[in-house]
């Protein structure tokens, strides 16, 4: 096998990684901050359902179809690193690494895209 191909079976054999992730609307500054045990294919279903209007979000589905694709960043802010410990807990770390970053980045004068209530 060549470099190029060696690359690409190391990606498909590696598992997913859990992490946070933040989808933000460079107009207005509002976050929709999120966690996954897969956070790329997180980030892959938001644009996703985003580009085909599908997204359950109303506000956010709104606001992508007035200011665009070039309106919004996707970022992973953080990923949840592997342990050996006999009582790691992935699952357990993702919840505390979300609840941090939702605590900076959801404030009153930013603002955040809230799932209570707005989803279809």
């Amino acid at each position: 096998m060549n470099r190029k191909q060696d690359l690409k079976q190391q990606y498909r054999d590696a598992p997913p990684r859990a992490g946070v992730y933040v989808l933000r609307n460079l107009v207005d500054g509002r976050v929709l901050v999120g966690g996954s045990m897969n956070v790329d294919g997180a980030l892959n279903r938001h644009r996703f359902e985003l580009r085909l209007r599908t997204h359950r979000h109303d506000q956010l589905s709104a606001d992508w179809a007035r200011h665009g694709e070039a309106g919004f960043a996707f970022e992973v802010l953080d990923r949840v690193k592997p342990s050996n410990a006999p009582d790691f807990d992935p699952a357990h770390e993702l919840q505390v690494l979300l609840a941090l970053w939702q605590q900076e980045l959801c404030t009153e004068s930013s603002g955040c895209y809230s799932f209570e209530g707005r989803l279809r």
